[in-house]
């Protein structure tokens, strides 16, 4: 089985979107999430799918949803946890970006969060789900000022689960 990897950037009030899109500007965060997921197996839901508009070139793109009709070109469509799993193939890590009801469900089984810890309380409709924060210990921490490109100020976090 895979390293289950999370990759979400989250507001201090725990909002990572609204209107299914981002609440910031912050180019830095999406560098940082091309790096991540680049020639990896990417896990996300429908509407997260939906917001991009298209598969994310040079990645597995694999979509989880409970809607049965739902069909998009270049993907692979899954419609339970197992299958994502088994969709992910070989692949040494799985990488989970969105939204809010995929994190949900991979939370328990992941052993790594790549977490962009954005500053501020912007309004929003969708939410990071609580979890065990204990459960994992800080491998890695590095804070940025905003700047020309990122409009706020921002950390990626690396969180490992704490066996």
């Amino acid at each position: 089985m895979p390293t289950i990897t999370l990759v979400a950037a989250v507001a201090q009030n725990g909002v990572i979107g609204r209107d299914n899109g981002l609440v910031w500007r912050l180019r830095s965060d999406l560098k940082r999430f091309k790096a991540l997921t680049m020639g990896k197996p990417i896990l996300m839901g429908r509407k997260t799918f939906a917001s991009l508009g298209r598969p994310l070139p040079g990645r597995h793109n694999i979509v989880l949803t409970r809607d049965p009709g739902f069909r998009a070109p270049d993907i692979t469509l899954v419609h339970a946890w197992d299958e994502a799993l088994a969709a992910a193939g070989p692949a040494e890590e799985l990488m989970v970006v969105g939204g809010a009801e995929i994190y949900a469900l991979a939370l328990a089984g992941a052993d790594r969060i790549h977490l962009t810890e954005v500053e501020g309380r912007p309004e929003g409709d969708t939410y990071f789900p609580a979890f065990d924060r204990a459960a994992f210990r800080e491998v890695a921490r590095e804070a940025h000022n905003p700047s020309e490109h990122d409009e706020r100020a921002f950390s990626f976090v690396e969180l490992v689960r704490a066996h």
